[in-house]
């Protein structure tokens, strides 16, 4: 059996089987032996026993071929199996291993085996730094002193809260009686210090460094001031007496400051010399007020001053008029905002308003409060030319009759508002009254512009737009089949508001300010889709005879017993808007508008208004609403289009 072994490894030395496309392979001596169906195995005589694809494997194993091949050796014998292989011999045998791929893989866990390893110390060294670098340092164990404090043997620790406990901080600022505690500004450095000695290699002594703390310093400097400085207050108009109809002067008041550059200094001064227990005694200014009471005085004057006119609705005047008091006498401190709703209150019977013609998405109504607008259009444009900044102001709908279209500020209580801010540097006060039909409000100040300053409003029309479809009314009065034009309707516009400013008679600027949209009325036409013709007292029938007054065609009754007849107080007053925030919406505060005819016959026709002018004439419809699509947003200091505009 060790023979045979013997015999079948010297054999398999010898030969090389190579492999091509079609599976046959090449011994040593230079034959081919193809595969073949029936298994073979080569016989001992041949002295080369054929390797297959499987390697022998162990004493007394027979080899067996992966393929089967006729026999070709000397003796001319065919293949058989050998039955002298012994135990095994009957078995496959195995594959011949792959060297080439068996050493590639190899290679390639070796690789990877020294990449584990390699990364395995960098993170075990990376770990160990990590723990010596955050781990609190040892005690010293040479001799160090920070100035005359000793710090050998102890922790970093031990050595700050011993530092510290040696200069105590407790540094103060005092005025007046007041103590202000300063934050601890050694700290900081401290630990600076204690860094520099721990994690470097310590020298005997160090000096507690008291410099670079310039801007920290500065902070608590700062923060002081803000405490104790107060600034001086200008004299100023402060409140106004209605019995006299003037307003009351205050005196100016002193204000005062800290002195910041002698603080900073007495505190660097404290730091260098060790002295974290001093108390530093603030110097605080006396600042005088710009403006005494004498000059204020002398100063305040009518800066500003506008008119409008109004109608002879009565109602609707004393609407205006009750706003006028409502904001006549009004003094705003500079920073101080003013809302027209908010100053004027809710529109109410009890405070004496009436009932007035005004708009209402449209329709003609009834409403507590119509004519307010015209107060605060009125008030919009004194103190745009006063040169305060207005923050919330709207269009109407509608055109307004009283003023310039685009230069109007519609109002409503729990819609539209008005709205300015006092941008100047001192107290304003507002002049509002009514009288003979017209409206007048003036703003008394000291002069918040330049000498020879002045602002303006000049508003054109950019376009018409045409007017709404037809509103068809039934009327019983009209014969069947016919229609008549009861108002004519009228266009829309828009319209293009510049901000006007000169300087001694010379244009500076007149940028476009805001632009403004109005909407048309529709045109008003009485048909009669009935059949039932009722002719009207006095009115020419078919036959030619007239119907006598209170009488009707026999056999033909209105429904309700009379006429239709149109509202007495809607034909002959002014109306006004109820201020819906764009045409289209549904308004939900009440009307407080309403110059004009109830049903405009023609296209409003507005005369435009010359600088320093204050009053404004229209033949137009007196309708007014809020601004329409495509408003542009105002300048601050004419106002915005609405909140949020």
């Amino acid at each position: 059996m060790d023979e045979l072994n013997r015999r079948s490894r010297a054999a398999g030395s010898q030969q090389r089987a190579v492999r091509s496309s079609s599976g046959s392979y090449r011994t040593s001596s230079g034959s081919t032996r193809t595969s073949q169906s029936t298994s073979h195995r080569s016989t001992g005589s041949s002295g080369s026993r054929a390797r297959g694809a499987s390697s022998g494997k162990g004493s007394g194993t027979a080899y067996r071929g992966s393929s089967r091949s006729s026999s070709s050796n000397s003796s001319g014998s065919y293949s058989r199996r050998n039955s002298s292989s012994g135990r095994g011999g009957n078995r496959r045998r195995k594959p011949t291993p792959n060297y080439l791929w068996i050493a590639i893989v190899g290679v390639v866990l070796i690789i990877a085996i020294a990449i584990g390893v390699f990364a395995f110390q960098n993170r075990s060294e990376a770990e160990e730094t990590q723990v010596t670098t955050s781990a609190p340092e040892t005690e010293l164990q040479k001799e160090v002193k920070v100035d005359d404090i000793t710090i050998t043997g102890l922790s970093r620790e031990e050595a700050r809260e011993k530092i510290l406990e040696q200069y105590h901080w407790n540094m103060t600022v005092s005025w007046n009686g007041e103590t202000i505690a300063l934050t601890n500004l050694m700290e900081t450095k401290v630990d600076e210090l204690l860094t520099e000695i721990y994690q470097g290699e310590p020298q005997e002594s160090y000096s507690l460094d008291t410099s670079g703390l310039e801007e920290a310093v500065a902070a608590e400097v700062t923060a002081i001031a803000a405490q104790w400085d107060k600034t001086a207050k200008n004299g100023s108009i402060s409140s106004f007496d209605a019995e006299t109809g003037k307003f009351v002067f205050s005196g100016a008041e002193n204000g005062q400051a800290v002195n910041q550059e002698k603080l900073t200094e007495d505190i660097q001064n404290a730091l260098n010399a060790k002295d974290f227990d001093a108390v530093i005694e603030a110097e605080v200014e006396t600042v005088e007020p710009e403006i005494t009471e004498a000059e204020a005085k002398e100063q305040y004057k009518t800066v500003s001053t506008y008119t409008t006119k109004t109608t002879a609705n009565s109602k609707r005047n004393t609407n205006v008029r009750l706003a006028c008091e409502a904001i006549d006498g009004i003094v705003l401190q500079p920073g101080e905002s003013f809302s027209f709703n908010d100053r004027v209150g809710e529109r109410t019977a009890e405070k004496g308003y009436q009932s007035a013609a005004a708009y209402s998405n449209g329709e003609v109504v009834q409403e507590i409060g119509g004519g307010v607008c015209q107060v605060s259009t009125t008030l919009y444009n004194a103190v745009v030319r006063a040169g305060l900044k207005t923050t919330v102001r709207r269009s109407h709908t509608f055109e307004p009759s009283y003023v310039t279209p685009g230069m109007d500020a519609t109002v409503s209580w729990g819609g539209p508002d008005y709205e300015f801010v006092n941008n100047s540097s001192s107290g304003i006060g507002i002049r509002a009254s009514y009288s003979d039909q017209t409206c007048t409000v003036s703003i008394y100040a000291i002069p918040i512009l330049e000498d020879g300053v002045k602002y303006d409003l000049k508003s054109t029309k950019v376009k018409d737009i045409d007017p709404p479809a037809p509103t068809y009314v039934e009327d019983q009065s009209v014969q069947p089949g016919t229609e008549v034009v009861d108002s004519a309707g009228s266009n829309g516009s828009q319209w293009e508001v510049r901000l006007v400013i000169t300087k001694d008679g010379e244009t500076v600027s007149d940028d476009v300010d805001h632009t403004s949209t109005y909407k048309g009325h529709a045109p008003v036409i009485k048909r009669n889709t009935s059949g039932v013709w009722i002719p009207l007292p006095g009115e020419t029938l078919p036959d030619g005879q007239t119907l006598p007054d209170g009488q009707t065609i026999p056999g033909i009754t209105p429904s309700d017993g009379s006429l239709p007849s149109e509202s007495s107080d809607a034909g002959s007053s002014s109306v006004e808007t109820s201020g819906s925030s764009e045409p289209g919406t549904t308004q939900t505060g009440p009307s407080s508008e309403g110059p004009g005819t109830v049903v405009p016959t023609s296209p409003s026709q507005t005369a435009p208004v010359s600088p320093g002018s204050t009053e404004t004439t229209a033949a137009g419809p007196g309708v007014s609403s809020t601004e329409g699509p495509g408003a542009v947003s105002p300048s601050p200091v004419t106002g915005t289009n609405g909140p949020g505009a």
